[in-house]
């Protein structure tokens, strides 16, 4: 005999039976009935909306052991809630709705030295006049790997966020610097990487903070008088993770108390995450000293999703909503929003509202008039080598006279026009961009960048050169 809903669901409740209660399991698992088992997910019916809310804030974690055992770690839970219909149609209205498999985040407790002069340490992120006893995570449970979907733009960055999860502190990982550009995925990692570790090691104190708010906090310590216990306090932390470590240029104060901070975790074996939309070796106005921490461990960057990963993305996001599309509006959206993957599930989150707001059915018309927004709203992106024909061009010269070694002024000065278009209307590094344009390092392409700035203030003719060469990328 097969596998069916109701013989996985019975096999589930002879487990759930001997971990809980008699009477909670008269009250909140008697009451359920298996529906069906499809993909791997078993969907079951609840009375209630509350139902549903109980068991997944009480017995989630319960009930994901129980399906793993079952079903194997890609076992998925629905549930469909059975509301009695007023409207006067026979049928009942029923809404589906998917597991988070996730608990709530509970605080943390730290032990804290006891100094006989000053027997609290202030905790920034508690009111003054409040005594502190716990720190919140600051992390977002519905960010983690099981809804972070791997793909080729993204494995090595979410392979060694999850090392980094098995083992924080403990791997060469150590820091981990995850860097792209803006909606895909880096906030959602890092959160993901905490979430882990707080499954895997509950007593261990992870912290997620933004760049920002590190910043504000540092600021307000210094004008209480304060800043030794705010360093106290972020180095007794056992995972730190900094979203948006790029906000930190040009604040030397700050550069320097994370300096000294990151010293002391990394010498004691703690964990620290950081975020940024540029790799460490474009990042301006950052100390030299702490470029160079931020590359003793690991830089991984994450890329825009190719196009089945996507697809992947899109169906992943309609699961978790309840919603169901036909697969050609799926491939139709995915087709054409590459951008990042905010953008993507904007687009997804924009046709179902259409849909339901509007009484509209889902169509490829309806896809496309949604679509067309992202699309037009997106800038068009240039490739380095059309950035290259097209200054050759201008110049009356060919490609493989502008990536020479001469230093011909004229050549020179078109290869720095290049170079400062290539970072104006590319997302690549200045590494990449040195290598394609003449083998050049990014010290070269910066010093290129500069030139250009300043010969445009200083030199008419020059200034004319980067307003027609504006005029042919836009």
């Amino acid at each position: 005999m097969g596998v069916t809903a109701i013989s996985v669901w019975n096999n589930c409740l002879t487990f759930i039976k001997d971990n809980i209660q008699p009477q909670a399991f008269k009250t909140w698992f008697e009451p359920i009935k298996p529906i069906k088992l499809s993909d791997n997910a078993l969907s079951i019916q609840v009375p209630s909306k509350f139902f549903y809310e109980w068991l997944e804030e009480h017995y989630v974690k319960l009930l994901k052991v129980a399906l793993t055992k079952e079903l194997g770690e890609t076992a998925k839970l629905v549930y469909i809630i059975r509301m009695e219909n007023t409207y006067g149609n026979k049928e009942p209205f029923t809404e589906k709705i998917p597991s988070s498999n996730r608990a709530t985040m509970s605080p943390q407790e730290m032990d804290v030295p006891i100094k006989s002069k000053n027997p609290e340490l202030k905790n920034p992120f508690v009111i003054p006049g409040i005594r502190n006893i716990k720190i919140e995570s600051q992390l977002n449970p519905n960010y983690n790997f099981d809804n972070f979907l791997e793909g080729d733009s993204n494995r090595l960055a979410r392979s060694a966020g999850m090392a980094v999860a098995n083992k924080p502190g403990g791997t060469s990982f150590n820091p981990l610097l995850v860097f792209g550009g803006v909606g895909l995925g880096k906030t959602h990692l890092a959160h993901a990487i905490g979430v882990e570790i707080k499954d895997k090691y509950p007593e261990r104190t992870v912290l997620y903070i933004s760049a920002e708010k590190f910043t504000q906090q540092y600021i307000e310590s210094v004008k209480k008088n304060t800043r030794n216990d705010f360093i106290h306090f972020y180095q007794l932390i056992d995972v730190l993770i900094i979203d948006d470590v790029q906000f930190l240029s040009g604040k030397s104060g700050t550069q320097d108390v994370f300096f000294h901070i990151f010293n002391h975790l990394h010498q004691n074996g703690k964990q620290v995450i950081l975020t940024s939309d540029k790799a460490p070796v474009d990042m301006q106005d950052i100390e030299q000293r702490l470029l160079s921490r931020f590359k003793w461990g690991l830089s991984a960057e994450l890329q825009n999703p190719d196009y089945e990963t996507r697809i992947s993305i899109l169906k992943n996001k309609l699961y978790r909503d309840g919603v169901e599309m036909p697969d050609d509006i799926i491939e139709y959206v995915a087709k054409h929003i590459k951008s990042n993957i905010r953008e993507l599930e904007g687009a997804i989150i924009s046709l179902i509202a259409q849909s339901s707001f509007n009484k509209k059915e889902v169509t490829i018309e309806l896809a496309q008039q949604v679509v067309e927004k992202f699309v037009k709203n997106t800038k068009r992106e240039v490739s380095i080598d059309y950035i290259q024909k097209v200054v050759s061009d201008y110049f009356e010269m060919d490609v493989a006279t502008l990536q020479s070694k001469t230093r011909k002024r004229h050549i020179v000065q078109a290869r720095q026009l290049a170079m400062f278009f290539a970072k104006k209307f590319t997302k690549a590094s200045l590494a990449s961009i040195g290598s394609q344009i003449g083998k050049r390092d990014h010290a070269t392409v910066l010093h290129a960048c500069k030139t250009v700035d300043n010969l445009a203030e200083t030199d008419k003719q020059f200034r004319k050169y980067i307003e027609d060469l504006t005029k042919k990328f836009s």
